[in-house]
């Protein structure tokens, strides 16, 4: 009597995000909405990055941006979220480290050099400080601006305002002046149905009078 055999279980290939939850510096990794989000050590996200870039199973050769994310009410106010992309194998990963208002996270331009770019925007807008950026200045806001406007505590106006002197010859900054009476104010919004459009007259006609048949 020949004896069973027992059917050896298929094995299963780790998915992507197992794969990038074993890298050290990584803390968590979820999939939130069919897009995996890796959270990493801000102090490791150099060897983080680097392990991303090179190993096959990952191949993301591009990182597509870097943004800031500011929570004022969290000890360490900010994330910065790492958008990477593998051309090779077609995949994409968010990575996001965490920091506070004074301790600068690592810079990877090492690793992707059009990652200057996203630094410096994110230092201009969000005062997020970045160790080891040989180009860490102002990209967006003038030179002379003051504080980061991207900061949830910063005035929507802003603290100072920018203009030409004629008398002077010369840029000037003064503080923000919003001068009510010379201000102009358009209350007409189309999209409030106030106003008539050109070429929209039968639309507004049909209205009014579907309104006069309603009134008792």
């Amino acid at each position: 009597m020949a004896e069973d055999v027992a059917e050896a279980e298929p094995v299963v290939a780790p998915t992507l995000a197992e794969q990038i939850a074993t890298i050290p510096g990584v803390t968590s990794v979820t999939v939130q909405k069919g897009e995996i989000v890796a959270l990493a050590e801000a102090a490791a996200i150099v060897e983080v990055a680097t392990v991303l870039r090179d190993d096959p199973r990952f191949a993301f050769e591009q990182m597509m941006d870097l943004a800031g994310v500011d929570w004022p009410e969290r000890t360490r106010r900010f994330e910065i979220v790492y958008n990477l992309l593998s051309v090779t194998l077609n995949q994409r990963v968010r990575v996001i480290i965490s920091t506070d208002e004074t301790t600068p996270v690592p810079s990877v331009h090492g690793v992707w050099p059009v990652a200057t770019w996203w630094e410096r925007e994110a230092w201009d807008l969000f005062g997020i400080a970045f160790s080891g950026q040989p180009d860490l200045r102002r990209i967006l806001t003038d030179y002379g601006f003051q504080g980061h406007p991207l900061r949830k505590d910063f005035p929507l106006t802003g603290y100072v305002e920018v203009r030409y002197d004629e008398d002077r010859k010369q840029v000037i900054y003064e503080p923000v002046r919003l001068t009510q009476d010379f201000r102009s104010f358009d209350f007409l919004s189309p999209w409030e149905a106030m106003t008539t459009l050109p070429g929209d007259e039968k639309a507004y006609a049909a209205r009014e009078a579907a309104r006069k048949e309603a009134k008792p």
